[in-house]
């Protein structure tokens, strides 16, 4: 009676829903330890706390031997539970392995375009799997296991019940397109990119408008020193058409004025001389002989 499906359980996919195992995993799931000890009289309440200690998942090990999973679910499809009840079990974040349970069941009964729906979003949880098969224990995620559950034929070594392909779907109008999570974030770093650049735009153009009439006055400002500087240069220019040279390098003179010529000048009582016609007056600084001294010498 204990290898029995429950009274008015439904058919599924048009027989038992035990069936959905082979009959050679079956006979050894009936014939392991862990379900004559552990799985008797389970109901889809008390099957929650066998479903948290489970430290893996996967098929068969060793010598055929089932895994603490696979019971589990033969279990499952024994007392057939709501589908309220599986999707609860689906919620619960903090148990993985019970969420890989519910989606293995899920994966075996429900109709395909419920499975789309249902395990899709699982494709978001990247947690760490223990896997136990005949080659011991191995590392997979979530969304892996998820991803097999939709595209393989066999997973944990049970050959899962055919699916119809999801474009066939689409094409059919029975179920919407994929949302891809990665398509949308990339959408979502465009439209923030996009954002970026609009803002920049705004406040580089908002600076140089605050900088134009800073720079303005800065230009007016250069070129009204510049014309000072040059109207200074031209009133130092001499006025008097009787100088000759101006210099305008300043020095020191006896006499306090402050610009001094470096060039040699004639004097004015030497330029009014040689205006009236008299010989300007030369004093030689070499040493002459006067003409008494030669003729006495002569």
């Amino acid at each position: 009676m204990a290898n029995t499906t429950v009274r008015g359980a439904t058919a599924i996919h048009g027989q038992n829903p035990q069936y959905l195992v082979e009959s050679v995993i079956r006979n050894r799931i009936y014939e392991s330890a862990y379900w004559k000890e552990h799985c008797f009289a389970l109901t889809a309440e008390t099957i929650i706390d066998k479903a948290i200690e489970l430290k893996a998942i996967g098929g068969v090990y060793g010598n055929q031997k089932p895994t603490e999973f696979l019971c589990l679910l033969l279990k499952l499809l024994q007392i057939q539970p709501e589908k309220e009840i599986l999707l609860e079990y689906l919620q619960a974040d903090e148990f993985k392995y019970l969420r890989a349970l519910a989606a293995m069941y899920i994966r075996m009964t429900f109709r395909p375009v419920d499975v789309y729906e249902v395990l899709e979003p699982l494709l978001k949880d990247y947690r760490k799997l223990r896997y136990r098969g005949m080659g011991g224990y191995s590392i997979i995620h979530m969304d892996e296991f998820v991803d097999q559950l939709l595209t393989e034929e066999r997973v944990c070594d049970l050959i899962l019940p055919r699916i119809t392909k999801r474009d066939v779907l689409e094409d059919l109008e029975e179920i919407g397109p994929r949302k891809s999570r990665l398509l949308d974030a990339m959408e979502g770093k465009s439209e923030h990119g996009s954002e970026k650049s609009r803002s920049r735009s705004r406040s580089s153009d908002r600076s140089g408008r605050s900088r134009s009439p800073a720079s303005a006055r800065s230009r007016s400002r250069s070129r009204s020193s510049s014309r000072g500087r040059s109207l200074s240069r031209g009133s130092k220019a001499p006025s008097s058409p009787g100088s000759r040279y101006v210099s305008r390098s300043r020095s020191r003179s006896r006499s306090g004025s402050v610009y001094r010529s470096r060039s040699r000048s004639i004097s004015p009582d030497r330029l009014d001389g040689s205006a009236n016609g008299s010989p300007p007056r030369f004093r030689s600084r070499s040493r002459s002989i006067s003409p008494d001294r030669m003729d006495t010498t002569g």
